[in-house]
């Protein structure tokens, strides 16, 4: 096995080139030297917008002089802005570049700690004491964590002292104003303290749900009694605790043993390995190893592992290793758990080689592991894959899509080889706002320019995906012909067999020579036209995953424009029905669940939480979402039994194509915008 290190992971010789290659997710970017020394570390809520600005428009002298040294630039994905805050703040104190703000204090985010002594304290602190105390955090938000702290003290009234007072001293002030419960003198027993501590710890670990939907219900009750202070403060402590319980970091932890995280991701022969290195509770690096073998995942494992850690890199107590391989998925077709209980990769022989070379054995969690992981540790393996998926992605584009349209040519016995695709796919809801997304694809690239929206005309009111299609592709391609402009290859439907025939009947009717296939979502199976069969092409195909970004992209283009066409719609008379409702509140709750339906299915503690009102309206507005959908569906069934009727009336066929010639002069859209 060929394996490079690739220690400045998505660096080019170009750091021009590395901005705008860039992933959109939140992450850490770290700027070095010709030497490959780091000379800054930044944070950002889009890497790649971010990086970009390094290169355009005006700069500060301080900027200008950076970028003259600039000459490789490295990012680390991680799962949300609060962790590249804190992944930002551990590398700058870590490697002190040149040309970050030096903090002279030294501080670092604020944590809470519950102490380990008979009646525990808690309090907020920015140090690790290595007692057996308990932290949780770090917070960014530190008004939060005083938020937090006070809805304790309110609720849970536990001791204030460094030390324990003598009993026969009697309580002092804070168990008078009614904030200790006075455990040294006896008012409360160790027991029943170290209940009102546990439920403070379940509070610090994300169980909010039965808290906030108790304090939720005496928020609405100090409202009605007109007490509007009281209303206030409980609805600031249920916010503050909505805001803190989305941070758990997997950056920093606090937890001093040393542990090594390792995650993949292949396609072939290429694949690349990721690993996160905590050390001291702090993640304290991300390497990047590119390997080419034709050996199978876990042989390929094995090697990687060997070759890793040598005398000059020991290994940690415990490596964490992503239980899935790939070759697992393809079989399965499910993405990447790290919590499914998969084993599929035995380590005897690699426990043997650590005790040959090391003289003892570390932990491998996720290789013969009949438990779920841990959440954490799983966030932390989620986090690997998607930096190693990142720059896989980047590998693969770097080599080219030729070799997958020419497999792709050779499997579908096409005309040519596809080097213009154009995709299709339908977005409706229940007949509401039905439009047709068009995209392009040169060269197994997106082709965005060419990208198009159709607002469809003959299928109003109906379901009719068969329809649709006839009217898209007609509407599309006769506009091209008539203008003498470039054909595609390859017609992609995401569809099966169906839509793929409707669209090869309209094909033929303009004379068109190019090839069409389906390619149907549940199974993945292609689709070619009058075809009795669909083809199946193995998971790991190159030509499959070049088809699959086609219809994803088509996907995700007409899915955002039929939810952008029904927020337009912001009467949403279902949900404003529900008192304290409004169009605004009815736009942000459709937005956050997409439709009725799964308003309707959701649970009245998620729908409350996920939109920010209280449980009792959550409860009112699927209520309504469920007679919403009732209702419709009633309403469907008529619009079908009427359009059955008016079928049999006329000449089908006939009908349908002067329904479709009618149809090819309404407007089309091109990128949001009418032609």
């Amino acid at each position: 096995m060929d394996m490079n290190r690739q220690g400045v992971s998505e660096s080019h010789k170009d750091p021009r080139a590395a901005a705008q290659e860039a992933p959109r997710e939140p992450g850490v970017y770290i700027m070095r030297d010709e030497e490959g020394r780091i000379i800054y570390v930044g944070k950002a809520k889009s890497l790649r917008d971010r990086l970009i600005t390094y290169f355009t428009g005006k700069k500060d002298i301080k900027t200008a002089t950076l970028m003259r040294h600039v000459r490789l630039i490295e990012t680390i994905i991680v799962s949300s802005e609060y962790e590249a805050l804190l992944l930002e703040n551990t590398l700058i104190k870590q490697h002190s570049p040149k040309y970050n703000i030096d903090l002279k204090d030294g501080k670092s985010y604020p944590v809470i700690r519950v102490t380990a002594e008979s009646f525990p304290r808690i309090f907020r602190t920015r140090h690790i004491v290595e007692d057996k105390s308990l932290y949780y955090g770090p917070f960014a938000n530190i008004q939060g964590v005083d938020a937090i702290l006070k809805l304790v003290e309110e609720l849970f009234p536990l001791r204030k002292c460094k030390t324990m007072r003598k009993r026969n001293a009697g309580p002092c002030m804070y168990y008078h104003i009614g904030r200790c419960m006075a455990p040294c003198c006896g008012n409360i027993s160790a027991d029943d303290y170290r209940l009102h501590v546990e439920r403070v710890q379940k509070l610090l670990s994300g169980e909010t749900e039965s808290l906030i939907i108790d304090l939720s219900a005496r928020m609405h009750e100090a409202s009605r009694a007109l007490q509007f202070e009281r209303a206030a403060q409980l609805r600031n402590a249920v916010k503050a605790i909505e805001e803190l319980a989305g941070e758990d970091s997997s950056v920093v932890d606090h937890d001093p043993e040393s542990r090594d995280y390792i995650a993949w991701a292949a396609e072939g022969v290429f694949a690349t390995y990721t690993v996160f290195s905590m050390r001291g509770g702090k993640m304290t690096g991300r390497e990047l190893f590119r390997t080419c073998s034709a050996a199978d995942e876990r042989e390929s494992l094995e090697i990687f592992i060997t070759s890793y850690y040598d005398p000059g890199r020991p290994p940690p107590a415990k490596i964490y290793l992503q239980f899935e391989t790939q070759q697992a998925k393809s079989r399965s077709g499910k993405e990447f758990d790290p919590q499914a209980d998969n084993t599929p990769v035995s380590h005897s022989s690699l426990s043997e080689w650590f005790r040959g070379q090391f003289g003892r054995e570390p932990e491998l969690a996720g290789m013969g592991q009949a438990a779920p992981m841990e959440k954490h540790h799983a966030a932390i393996l989620a986090m690997a894959r998607q930096n190693a998926l990142e720059d896989l992605r980047r590998r693969l584009k770097e080599r080219g899509a030729g070799p997958a349209l020419d497999e792709l040519a050779r499997l579908l016995n096409l005309r040519t080889r596809p080097e213009r695709i154009e995709g299709f796919d339908i977005a409706q809801l229940d007949g509401k706002h039905p439009v047709a997304s068009l995209i392009s694809f040169r060269n197994g690239i997106p082709d965005r320019k060419n990208y198009r929206y159709f607002k469809l005309r003959t299928v109003v009111g109906v379901v009719d995906d068969f329809a649709a299609m006839r009217e898209v592709v007609r509407r599309r391609y006769s506009r091209l012909i008539r203008e003498g402009r470039e054909l595609p290859d390859l017609v992609l439907i995401d569809g099966g067999i169906g839509q793929v025939n409707a669209a090869r009947g309209v094909m033929d009717e303009l004379g068109m020579d190019s090839d069409v296939v389906g390619l149907a979502k549940r199974e993945e199976e292609l689709w070619l036209p009058q075809a009795k069969e669909p083809l199946a092409l193995p998971r790991s195909s190159e030509a499959l995953k070049v088809l699959q970004f086609v219809r994803d992209e088509t996907h995700r283009f007409a899915t955002g424009f039929n939810q952008r066409l029904r927020s337009g719609d912001l009467s949403f008379p279902a949900l404003e029905s529900v008192e304290g409702i409004g169009p605004r509140r009815a736009a942000a709750i459709m937005k956050a669940y997409g439709n009725i339906a799964a308003i309707a299915a959701a649970n009245q503690a998620e729908i409350a939480n996920r939109c920010r009102i209280s449980v009792s309206a959550a409860g009112a507005v699927r209520a309504a979402a469920k007679l919403a959908l009732e209702d419709r569906e009633a309403e469907q069934k008529r619009l079908n039994t009427d359009y059955r009727r008016r079928s049999r009336g006329s000449h089908s066929v006939a009908g349908q194509l002067a329904a479709e010639a009618a149809a090819e002069e309404a407007p089309e859209y091109s990128a949001g915008r009418q032609r």
